[in-house]
């Protein structure tokens, strides 16, 4: 029985510098996806107080 060699992978470690770039990016994409949230939020409250100062609308219930 003649022995058959097999070609196995050799496997390596996690690369440090390829995980940082994708944590890196990761991390900017999420924030700026969060920052923009919080951008647009900000514009709907000051949109309401806005409105409540020039009278237009009202936090009083009408009778």
């Amino acid at each position: 029985m003649a022995g058959h060699k097999i070609a196995h992978t050799t496997l390596k470690g996690p690369s440090v510098i390829k995980e940082l770039c994708i944590g890196t990016a990761l991390a900017l994409i999420v924030g700026s996806m969060w920052k923009m949230h919080h951008w647009k939020e900000q514009r709907k409250v000051r949109a309401f107080y806005d409105l409540l100062q020039r009278g237009e609308i009202s936090v009083v219930a009408e009778e």
